[in-house]
């Protein structure tokens, strides 16, 4: 959605993000660039979708004057302060606010044309004085409800540009000036005046004819098709006000001795705060006391915590999973990881390659031609001598037929037909713009943890010592497991519960840091966790379990040991397991003709392991965010179109740079804003379906739009010859209309590929249960 010349390449100097406001479609982005490029040493990339534009220009340049240039073009900037001020804070009711007075705009509009289309289309309803009704109704339409095209119509004048909003106003003014008119001055205001309802075509003077529903119905269809395209777009945001949500708003912090609880943006570097268990490290630091298990799963992806104590750094936003820890904050505000990553998210949204509308790219030759042909109709017909009444008639019958009536239904009522049809299969697009690049995508990057796996770490094999009672041991282990908050142990305790029926009571527990747990449970004295904790008894493995041991460690699960009553009793094996629908998914996206790649923050031996389980060749593993976005980068420089899908936060960034981001429902927040299309359910299968679907509507919008245009020329020549009469123009234009609804609402017949899935609620607000566990 951007155009123009990379900032990165500009002169040295200094570089700026303005604001925008006033684009109406985006060859207004072209325009801004083109005139901020006039100043010496300045190039930008405005963003149509965003509203954002951002310059580089020499140091000694005062930003002032780009808000000048940008101004002298029509159109609205402001400052980064003032426009990143409302980032972190505005919600979705200050969003849902800027679209209010269009929504208002539209259901006036539309309140008010019903009746003017019917009285027009239906001659028995025509009653006496039938017309100056529908001029009164009419009126407010198109002097109120037009208002945005006229406005906008006029700012392109006056900078010598046209757009779809040239056509719209020129149109929807003709038909409405022109039945004015024909009320007026001419025969169509006598009482008793109706519509013949006839298809001859013959040449008059077209006094006795309105169009006021063209003026009206004109104008409340293309109202509609901008305020869905404004809904898709205020949530261009969305993505870092969830981001910047997931830091802690309080910490404890440690001012003379004393734990005093303040606002995190507070915090300063050097400030030592505590983190209890359960609670989200307020900013990057350093542990000066304690140890624990920290789950950083939000940010990097890793399925298991990471152990962290003395003179570790840790992260903020991430989970103490474990026990209490004293850090001393090393960065704060703009500096930490995660501002970094909100800026990779902004970063990768701004650099999205321009998705053109449509319509707009018809528009630069159909609007100057339409336009041309108008002139050249009224100077044709003033020529041969046929007079000004006739010949203002057929230039005017040029606009109102070329006015693009259907193409105001063409996009909205396919996306909306796709969208709902998309909704009841677990399936949700954002907007056209995210449509364009389904067709094209040929590889597509999976997300490991909770995309391909379930993300929750889960007991998936027991080896008992031999002689060993492999139900009595585990139901000891999970018992004792049960008294640790530890996730390893809640995915122990939980399998030995599911596999074993009630535990029993524990009489003695101990939490070893670091190396696992100890205790007495139904009077049998029992160790769970490292070999390490193991050798502090003075136990070894015996030769089976070692070799058991090492298989699960090679398959790249997590290997907890047991013993019990001084006797190594069994190896459990823990991981975060493959969804049951993956492997097949990923056949799906073959067939589809796309390649797919398995991309994790995980380390390389559980990578290989999940990829060979669902049949995917190609791996990069131990990634951090920015290395995501990276290779993301790499595969599209190969000349790749690669579509994301993932479900974290550490996925955001690439997500948004992806050329096309699929986002788990079952993510978090800041995964799903900064995806294109959102999978509900987290079937990975629901992918195939989102990008089948996709294509599928943006082929019946292209169908539209092809079949909106082809109607309108179809009819020039006949309006250019003089030979429109009314009915015929009303008759082609709701003809139109329908073939393009009716051609949309053909999408709800699409069918899923993945039967008999049930669709769950959204989570809104993070990952399913992570599970995250390291080996203790």
């Amino acid at each position: 959605m951007s155009t123009g010349t990379d900032p990165s390449q500009a002169p040295s100097g200094q570089e700026v993000e303005l604001a925008i406001s006033g684009m109406t479609c985006a060859s207004c982005a072209s325009r801004i660039e083109r005139k901020l490029g006039k100043l010496d040493g300045v190039t930008a990339t405005v963003n149509y979708a965003t509203e954002k534009a951002k310059v580089a220009h020499p140091a000694d340049m005062d930003p002032q004057r780009l808000l000048e240039q940008v101004e002298s073009a029509g159109y609205t900037a402001t400052l980064p302060r003032q426009a990143r001020a409302a980032v972190p804070s505005a919600g979705d009711g200050e969003a849902a606010e800027s679209t209010q007075p269009l929504r208002q705009r539209l259901l006036v509009s539309a309140v008010l044309s019903v009746p003017v289309i019917v009285l027009a289309m239906v001659p028995a309803w025509q009653f006496t004085y039938w017309q100056w009704i529908s001029l009164t109704l009419a009126s407010p339409v198109v002097v109120w409800g037009a208002w945005p095209f006229h406005r906008a119509a006029w700012t392109n004048l006056r900078h010598g540009a046209t757009t779809m909003d040239t056509l719209v106003s020129m149109g929807v003014s003709a038909a409405f000036g022109w039945s004015l008119y024909a009320l007026l001055f001419g025969t169509a205001g006598k009482p008793g005046m109706t519509h013949a309802f006839e298809f001859s075509v013959e040449r008059g003077s077209g006094t006795g004819s309105l169009y006021l529903e063209v003026a009206a119905g004109v104008t409340t269809f293309l109202l509609a098709g901008r305020y869905f395209e404004a809904r898709a777009k205020r949530r261009s945001g969305a993505a870092l006000r969830a981001l910047l949500e997931l830091g802690a708003k309080e910490v404890a912090v440690l001012r003379d001795g004393r734990e005093q609880r303040i606002p995190t943006e507070q915090l300063a570097v050097g400030d030592r705060f505590v983190v209890r268990p359960g609670e989200k490290i307020a900013t990057d630091g350093v542990v000066e006391e304690g140890s624990s298990a920290v789950d950083t799963s939000m940010l990097t992806g890793e399925s298991v915590p990471v152990e962290v104590q003395h003179g570790d750094s840790v992260v903020g936003a991430t989970i103490n999973a474990g026990g209490r820890l004293v850090v001393r904050a090393t960065r704060v505000g703009s500096d930490t990881q995660l501002a970094r990553m909100a800026k990779l998210v902004e970063d990768a949204q701004t650099g999205k390659a321009r998705v053109q509308r449509l319509a707009d790219r018809i528009s630069a030759v159909f609007v100057p031609i339409v336009i041309a042909l108008a002139l050249g109709t009224l100077a044709w017909w003033l020529v041969i001598g046929a007079g000004a009444t006739a010949a203002f008639t057929a230039a005017v019958a040029v606009l109102i037929i070329a006015c693009p009536c259907a193409l105001g239904l063409a996009t909205p009522t396919a996306l909306l037909v796709g969208t709902g049809r998309g909704a009841q299969l677990g399936i949700l697009i954002k907007g056209p713009e995210t449509l364009e690049s389904t067709r094209r995508v040929d590889t597509v990057v999976l997300d490991k943890t909770g995309t391909v796996t379930t993300g929750r770490m889960e007991l998936v094999e027991v080896q008992p010592a031999e002689g060993i009672d492999e139900f009595r041991t585990l139901a000891l282990a999970g018992a004792l497991e049960s008294g640790s908050e530890h996730p390893i142990a809640q995915s122990i305790a939980r399998g030995a519960r599911e596999r074993t029926g009630t535990l029993p009571a524990i009489e003695e527990f101990t939490n070893v840091e670091g190396l696992g747990v100890q205790g007495i449970v139904d009077g049998h004295a029992v160790l769970v966790g490292r070999a390490s904790l193991l050798e502090r008894w003075g136990l070894r493995l015996p030769e089976e379990l070692a070799t058991a041991e090492r298989a699960i460690e090679q398959r790249g699960s997590t290997a907890v040991l047991v013993a019990c009553d001084g006797e190594v009793s069994a190896v459990l094996a823990i991981a975060d397991t493959v969804k049951p629908t993956s492997a097949e998914a990923v056949r799906g996206l073959r067939d589809l003709g796309l390649r797919p790649v398995l991309l994790t923050g995980d380390n390389e031996t559980v990578a290989r392991a999940i990829a060979t389980q669902v049949g995917i060749d190609e791996v990069t593993a131990e990634v951090l965010p920015q290395d995501k976005v990276a290779v993301v980068e790499r595969l599209q420089s190969e000349g790749r179109i690669v579509a994301m899908v993932g479900d974290g936060v550490n996925d955001a960034a690439a997500l948004a740079r992806a050329d096309l981001g699929l986002a788990m429902g079952t993510g978090t927040d800041t995964a799903i804003e900064a995806g294109d299309l959102t999978l509900v359910r987290g079937d990975l299968r629901a992918a195939i379906d989102a990008l089948r679907l996709s294509r599928r509507t943006l082929g019946t919008i292209k169908g539209n739009l092809f079949w909106a245009f082809a109607y309108n020329i179809a009819a020039l020549p006949l309006a250019a010859a003089g030979l429109l009469n009314p009915m015929i123009a009303g008759a082609a234009m709701a003809f139109s209309s329908a073939f393009v609804v009716g051609n949309s609402l053909r999408l709800r017949g699409f069918r899923s590929t993945a039967t008999g899935a049930p669709l769950p609620e959204v989570h809104a607000g993070g990952h399913p249960e992570h599970a995250p566990a390291h080996a203790r």
